[in-house]
């Protein structure tokens, strides 16, 4: 019985085998690294003395064959992503309302009743407790306030996941699910580096302000997040793109964030102050005025705050500027 049998260059490579086949690299019994699997058989075998090394190798690769890319997409069978954005993480069985068959037929009165029955039923048992039907909420609260936001994925995914957390934890109890989803979106944007204010998370989730920063450091606290401080270099990217100014603008606005902070400037102050003062300056240096009133607005501080750090700047790093 021959064992050794050649591939052709048009058949595909064969599918993945067990981890520990792959870890066989010479035989047990004559040490010989003549090894060749027989996929027919799910046997590994030794060339040089016939023993069997392994048998009923289990295949976890697919049961079809394909030989080229466009045959390959046909026959892969895969779903949608997980996703911590659903409550069920996007598994369930989802029963839509055009009333076809899998041909695009309509059904007959009789399977569209059964048909009804199924979905009715299917509705029902998808949320199947109390946890699950606070979480269904709270996650498609998420999603609403980041939709609001213009948020990128993975913020949505982090805040869920937080808020995941927060329910395996009980921490949800004797608290609004509002407050604490917004709480969720605001400690992703923290953790993920994406400059967003407490006021914008409020303004977007019809929150108080105050409530969403008491939930915020109740998770905090609770969950044991370690979140890095903010830093003024975060904003300048935002107060550019939302008063459309020039990249120029942006990048003499970081030189200067950067000399305030080999000098000291921005400890203690407020990030989105400083960040504002210097777009300010930088879009005095380049010729594109934009007035304190214009980033006051765009940044949420006062005037008063935006001149303030302004002066500072200006006298310490010694610019020149004709007002």
């Amino acid at each position: 019985m021959s064992h050794n049998k050649e591939r052709s260059s048009d058949d595909p490579a064969p599918p993945a085998r067990h981890a520990e086949t792959a870890k066989i690299q010479v035989c047990p019994e004559c040490g010989s690294d003549r090894i060749v699997r027989d996929y027919e058989a799910a046997e590994i075998v030794c060339m040089n003395c016939g023993i069997v090394v392994a048998s009923k190798i289990t295949d976890r690769g697919p049961e079809w064959r394909a030989f080229d890319d466009e045959q390959r997409a046909k026959r892969t069978r895969v779903g949608a992503p997980l996703t911590y954005t659903i409550h069920d993480k996007g598994l369930s069985t989802m029963i839509d309302w055009h009333d076809r068959d899998i041909y695009g037929k309509s059904l007959s009165p009789g399977q569209k009743a059964q048909v009804y029955r199924l979905r009715k039923w299917q509705r029902r048992i998808r949320v199947s407790d109390a946890t699950e039907r606070n979480l269904a909420f709270a996650l498609s609260e998420i999603t609403k306030i980041a939709n609001n936001l213009n948020l990128p994925k993975n913020i949505l995914e982090t805040a869920s996941v937080v808020y995941r957390k927060a329910v395996k934890e009980r921490l949800i109890r004797g608290r609004s699910i509002q407050g604490v989803t917004a709480a969720a979106i605001y400690l992703a944007c923290r953790q993920c580096g994406l400059a967003r204010t407490l006021e914008e998370i409020a303004q977007a989730s019809s929150v108080n302000k105050k409530e969403v920063g008491r939930s915020y450091r109740f998770l905090i606290k609770e969950l044991n997040y370690s979140i890095p401080p903010l830093r003024p270099s975060q904003y300048i990217t935002k107060f550019s793109n939302q008063l459309t100014m020039q990249g120029k603008v942006e990048e003499i606005a970081h030189k200067i964030l950067t000399a305030a902070k080999e000098l000291k400037l921005t400890s203690g102050r407020g990030p989105t102050g400083i960040a504002a003062a210097a777009s300010y300056i930088a879009s005095v240096l380049t010729g594109e005025r934009k007035t304190q009133r214009e980033i006051a607005e765009i940044a949420q501080v006062t005037e008063v705050t935006i001149r303030n750090r302004y002066k500072e700047l200006v006298d310490r790093l010694m610019f020149q500027i004709s007002l």
